[in-house]
Order: C-alpha cells, then structure tokens, then sequence
C-alpha cells in the first residue's frame, strides 16, 4: 500500500531529470555538440537549426507513452540536405533502452523520411560499458545493426573539460566522473569556467542551477572551497568573486530562490502534464506533485 507513492516520486525526479537535460541541451545545442561530438560539429550549419515540436512515442506492447526528448532539424554544411538529430537523455540503467532507441528511430524516420543521428546521453552512475547497438538477426544472416552515439557522463574525465568556454561542458562536469574528495575542485572550475562566457544573466543562472541540481557542495565543503578561491591567481579571483554571492554561499540572494521556485513550478506541471497523458486519476497527480486539484484539471483541458 505505501510502496506505490515510492515509486511514483522516483519517476517524478527521473521527470524532472529529464526536464532540465532536455532544457540544457536546446539553449546550448550547438556547445553540446562541440564539446562531446567533435566529428559531427563540422558537417551542421547551426545557424538553421529548428526544434520540432515534441513527438509522442506509444510502446503497444507495453501500453505506455514516451514523449522523445529533442529532435532537432538541422542542415548539413556545404549539402541541400536535412538532418534530424534525436536526443534522448537516461538517467536510470535499463537492459532494454538499446531496443528503445530503435524503435524510436523507427517512428521518427517513418513519420518525417528524413535521415537520423540518434545520440543517447547517460547519467546514471554505472561504470560498466553499455552498448550502443541494437541488433536482429536470423538463423541464416545479420538482419539488422542499428548505432547510436552516446555519451555517458561517469566515464568522461572532468579535468579535460575545464580549459573550456563551452557551457554546456561547464554544466555536466557535475554528472562526470569525479572521486568524493573532488566535489570542491570542481566546483571551483566550474565558477571559474562561467566567468568566462559571455552568455546572458537568465542562461547563467540556469547553467548554476543545472550543476547545483547534481552537485551542491555541504556547508565544510563550501568553507574549503572559500580557503581554496584565496589561491587563484589575483584576477581570476576578483572575477569569480564578483559573481553573485548565491553562486557560492547559501541563500544571500532572493531572485535565485525566486527563479528556482518557478522553474520547480514548471516543473511540476510538465510532469502533471504526463501523467494526465499516461492516464493517472488526477487525485494521484495531486499527491505527487504537490499542485491544487483544480491546476491539474485545467492543464487536462488545454
């Protein structure tokens, strides 16, 4: 009886994961590609890049929906030709999730007959080597190789993001592979790594808010990273410390909290709106994500 709301709210953090890579990877697209995907940097012309609205994937089988994560529309350089790029993040291990991306790509390339590039971003802490292939065969030949490209953030090595302007590598230094005894120092790239771009308060904001959302630093580890900012060079600390205080002490500055507030709102009715979609009697969205009865039942409406 009390195991179901267990489950529920595990999916609604794996919702919210989802949410803010999705977001991450849309306002830094081009960065993303740059900084994990060198091959296939060189061959976009990112300047005629559009996000197709998001598509709705209903797995028969296991009766259930699966909104895809980011398709992108882009044009390839030097070529009259379209190429979408399917982006789905995964923050949970699953055996299947392979078989997935293909009957992903299966749907999209059916519906828009235009060539794909699957790319799979894993967040999820298991070091082991996941494939990044999805085959079938027969008794007599290979009847299929599907590829995918993948990036999977605990086998990248932080330090060799961190010469970088790139935001979007600034941002997932939080999910990379870093020892425990680590979290300081990369926090302190990471400021250091910000002061650098030359990006819009509102995306700096959120790049803080993605890296806090997987890397907040406990109140003795804040203090050594205060005693350890006192040893970069002069003008490197006079620019990192001139960033907000919130950047690097706990709660100095109200319009963050205000802007967390609201992006948890958003949040919340992103994975209200998935639920209705799957569903759920609006009394157990309610209890989930902590919105009115009434909210809920105008998100069914629209």
């Amino acid at each position: 009886m009390f195991t179901v709301p267990v489950i529920l709210e595990e999916e609604a953090d794996y919702m919210e994961h989802d949410r803010l890579t999705k977001k991450l990877i849309k306002e830094f697209f081009e960065e993303f590609i740059e900084a994990f995907f060198p091959n296939l940097h060189p061959h976009i012309d990112f300047s005629k890049v559009t996000f197709l609205e998001q598509e709705v994937y209903l797995d028969y089988i296991k009766g259930r929906k699966k909104e895809i994560d980011v398709l992108a529309e882009v044009k390839l350089n030097h070529q009259d030709k379209i190429l979408h790029i399917h982006t789905e993040a995964q923050s949970t291990h699953e055996a299947d999730f392979p078989e997935r991306m293909f009957l992903y790509f299966s749907y999209l390339y059916a519906k828009h007959r235009k060539p794909i590039q699957p790319i799979a971003v894993l967040s999820y802490n298991r070091e082991k080597d996941e494939p990044a292939q999805f085959k079938i065969d027969s008794p007599t030949q290979e009847v299929l190789q599907f590829n995918f490209l993948q990036l999977h953030l605990i086998k990248k090595n932080w330090r060799e993001y961190i010469e970088s302007d790139n935001p979007a590598a600034a941002a997932l230094l939080s999910q990379m592979g870093y020892e425990e005894h680590e979290r300081v120092q990369v926090k302190i790239e990471f400021l250091r790594m910000i002061t650098r771009m030359k990006i819009d308060p509102a995306k700096m904001e959120f790049l803080y808010g993605y890296f806090e959302t997987y890397l907040k630093l406990n109140k003795k580890e804040e203090a050594q990273m205060m005693e350890k900012m006192e040893n970069l060079p002069e003008e490197e600390k006079d620019m990192v410390m001139q960033l907000p205080n919130s950047y690097f002490e706990r709660g100095k500055e109200e319009g963050i909290k205000k802007g967390k507030q609201e992006g948890k709102q958003e949040g919340k009715q992103e994975i209200a709106l998935e639920l209705i979609a799957r569903g759920m009697p609006i009394d157990q969205i309610a209890e989930i994500t902590k919105l009115k009865i009434e909210d809920i039942e105008k998100l069914a409406s629209e």
